[in-house]
């Protein structure tokens, strides 16, 4: 496979997976947004060894296990029939990325097969620093925009949508994998019991923990959207874009009437309206 074949494949995987987020936007230069679908097929394709399919915990480690030796031995220079890291290959001997913000990525979903309970926010914001801050931070590298300032807000906005997808995905995350990110020590402290989450409750108490996760989740956007209206050009209108997209998901979670449990869903109307306020952000 030549490397113009592999970057294809790379952006056709990134177009066919729905996303509430804008993924590899043609808003992007050519060059970034060719690296940033590569970047989200590495991703994709860890995340389907640690989710999808029918395979044992033992078999889904072994798989995340090979991943990571494939990415070793790609940044030493051997050859791969792969097409994603023939295309990653390029991506970080082109734009200089940290090879440890994959191997965070890797290990986030190591820990997604292994831990489905979280006992405190604290551990859910390490996940978070593992499995949604590597991505924001590898889009600052490939603009030359990695200082420690604009790292710390993407940081905000990378772990507060990984918690917007937590909160959007609880009937998912439960029905499919028995796992939820709801930290245990919030639920006890309402008298809440995983019989609560099993049951799908509604009640008082339980509205109460959800209500209380949004708004930290709006306290961490609202400290890290700047960013967007900071960065010049293309790239600071897609960072609007995606930090606007969350906030209309995040209004939707804040309005749930009584049912967290309904995953929202953005209509056209909601999408000219994140455009339209990632304009004005920008003014």
């Amino acid at each position: 496979m030549t490397l113009a074949q592999a970057y294809q494949h790379c952006l056709q995987l990134a177009q066919n997976h729905y996303e509430n987020f804008p993924v590899a936007s043609r808003l992007l230069p050519a060059p970034q947004r060719r690296a940033v679908a590569v970047i989200y097929a590495f991703a994709r394709q860890a995340d389907d060894m640690a989710d999808e399919g029918e395979h044992s915990i033992v078999e889904r480690l072994a798989m995340l296990d090979a991943y990571a030796q494939q990415l070793d031995a790609m940044a030493a220079g051997k050859t791969t029939d792969d097409p994603v890291f023939i295309a990653l290959a390029d991506v970080i001997a082109r734009f200089a990325l940290p090879l440890s913000l994959f191997h965070d990525l890797l290990s986030a979903f190591r820990q997604d097969v292994t831990k489905t309970r979280y006992a405190d926010f604290a551990e859910v914001l390490d996940y978070c620093r593992r499995s949604a801050n590597p991505v924001g931070r590898l889009l600052l590298h490939l603009h030359d925009e990695a200082s420690d300032e604009n790292l710390r807000r993407s940081d905000q906005i990378c772990s507060a949508l990984q918690l917007i997808n937590f909160m959007q995905d609880l009937e998912q995350d439960l029905s499919e994998n028995d796992r939820s990110y709801l930290p245990e020590d919030e639920m006890a402290a309402l008298g809440l019991d995983r019989q609560a989450l099993h049951s799908r409750s509604r009640a008082p108490a339980l509205l109460q923990l959800v209500d209380r996760q949004n708004a930290r989740i709006r306290r961490m956007m609202e400290d890290g959207a700047s960013l967007g209206g900071d960065l010049k050009g293309r790239f600071g209108l897609e960072i609007r874009l995606i930090t606007q997209a969350g906030l209309k998901v995040l209004e939707k979670l804040e309005q749930h009437h009584g049912n967290p449990w309904q995953r929202p869903r953005l209509q056209r109307r909601d999408y000219l309206q994140i455009a339209w306020r990632a304009l004005w952000q920008r003014r």
